[in-house]
Order: structure tokens, then C-alpha cells, then sequence
């Protein structure tokens, strides 16, 4: 005789089901920490990773700040050297090397002879306190501006250069504006200076020659030199009028500097 099955359902205890609960309630809790200790993790790592991009931006900025004030300097320091070179005439010079001025001059130019004067009684009152420093800048729609420039550079490798640049000045409003090559009237000045005219001629026909006065061209082109005359003190770009006042105020105050 074969037994039957026990088809009847065994009760589940009150405290079964709570057990169950209390379980699904652990495990749950176990998954949300879990999964907020995830995003922690994943916010701090972020936060790690978005500082440090941070901080390389941030040295980069400094590096390229760090080099574009660099590059500047130089650039300024760069300029400055080429305002006054070594070998740039000095019609005056400063005992203690506190204030030098720089011309950038053209012979013909009425402006420049309308400064001469001013210059001259400027060089005169602060002589031993000032350096004062000629450099050429011909313009070409001065007839004989290279010429004379070239007669001045002349008389330069005869160690007359200031006597010459005094004499193209003095004189003018005789030679400048004229078309016609005045080359001979420079001779005659030169005869009158004391020079040996054969090497004069020879010196002013010089390559070299051009090439100083191209070399002068250019620093003045470089320092932003534009017109006739323009003056520089200690470096920085004269912008008053180019008169004995306006010079000597800028002198005073570069000397209480």
C-alpha cells in the first residue's frame, strides 16, 4: 500500500518573515553604502584629477607670463643697446654717466638746425654732467642729407667730427634745400677744419661709410624713430619740444632721478 504525499503547507513563523526582512534591509543598506562610497570615490578622484589639470594650467600661465616679461626685457634691453652703441659719436661726456642724451639728427633738416642752437647752449651748460650722443638719420627728401651725413662721418675718422657737425649746421641755411649736390661746399668745409683732404675724400667714398650711416638708420628705425630731430634721455623717447626749455627740464629731472 503506498504512501500518500503530504500536500499540506507547513506555517511560516512571524519571526521567519521578519528575519527575511531584517535581511533584504542589510543587503540593501550594504548596497547603498557601497554604491555611495562608489560615488565618493568617484567624486574624489574627479576632484583629484580637475585640481591637478587645474594646477598644470596654472603653471603653464605662470611659465608663459614668466616668459612673455622675459621676452619683453630683453626686447627693451635690446632696444637700449641699440640707442647708443660703443662707438657712437659722443660730443660730450657725463663724468659719472648719470644722464645721456641721443640725437637722431638729419643736417638738412630745418627742424634739426631750428634745435642746433639749443643743443649747443644745453651742452654747454651741462657740460660734465651729460653725455650727449649724435647719430644719423638722413631722410630722403633731403637732397643732401646722405652727403652730408657721409662728410661728417669723414671728418669722424679724422677725430673732427664735432667741429664738422658744428660748421653743417652753422652753415645750413647756405647749402640746405638745395637740389643740386653740394658735395664740393662740404670739401670747402673740410679744407677750412684742417683736414687731409685725400683721405677725406677717400673716407667719405667709403662703403664703410654708408654702412654706418645705415647701421645708425636703423637702430633709430628700430627704437621707433620716425622723423628729425628725436631725442632720447637715459633711453626713453624725448616727446616734448625739442627746444632748449623742454631739454633741460627733461635733463633737471633725469638728474634729481
Amino acid at each position: 500500500m503506498s504512501k500518500k504525499r503530504d500536500r499540506t503547507k507547513r506555517p511560516t513563523t512571524a519571526g521567519g518573515r521578519a528575519g527575511n526582512i531584517g535581511s533584504d534591509l542589510a543587503r540593501k543598506a550594504a548596497a547603498n553604502k557601497a554604491a555611495k562610497s562608489m560615488r565618493t570615490r568617484r567624486v574624489s578622484t574627479n576632484s583629484r584629477i580637475t585640481f591637478g589639470l587645474l594646477a598644470v594650467v596654472l603653471v603653464g600661465l605662470a611659465g608663459l607670463f614668466v616668459y612673455v616679461q622675459n621676452s619683453s626685457d630683453k626686447a627693451q634691453q635690446a632696444a637700449g643697446d641699440r640707442i647708443v652703441r660703443a662707438d657712437s659719436h659722443r660730443l660730450t661726456a657725463a663724468e659719472n654717466g648719470k644722464v645721456t642724451i641721443v640725437e637722431f639728427l638729419d643736417f638738412e633738416c630745418p627742424s634739426c638746425g631750428q634745435a642746433f642752437p639749443g643743443v649747443e647752449k644745453l651742452r654747454q651748460e651741462y657740460a660734465g654732467k651729460i653725455t650727449y650722443v649724435v647719430r644719423n638719420f638722413p631722410l630722403s627728401q633731403h637732397a643732401n642729407a646722405q652727403n652730408a651725413a657721409r662728410a661728417a662721418e669723414a671728418a669722424a675718422r679724422q677725430d673732427t667730427f664735432e667741429q664738422m657737425y658744428v660748421k653743417l649746421f652753422e652753415t645750413q641755411s647756405t647749402w640746405g634745400g638745395q637740389q643740386q649736390d653740394q658735395s664740393a661746399v662740404f670739401e670747402g668745409y673740410a679744407q677750412q677744419i684742417g683736414l687731409d683732404m685725400a683721405k677725406f675724400r677717400a673716407d667719405r667714398d667709403d662703403p664703410a661709410t654708408a654702412t654706418r650711416i645705415r647701421d645708425d638708420q636703423s637702430d633709430g628705425t628700430a627704437a621707433g624713430v620716425q622723423s628729425t630731430p628725436t631725442f632720447f634721455v637715459n633711453g626713453q623717447r624725448f616727446d616734448g619740444q625739442p627746444t632748449y626749455v623742454g631739454l633741460k627740464a627733461a635733463v633737471d629731472a633725469a638728474l634729481a632721478g
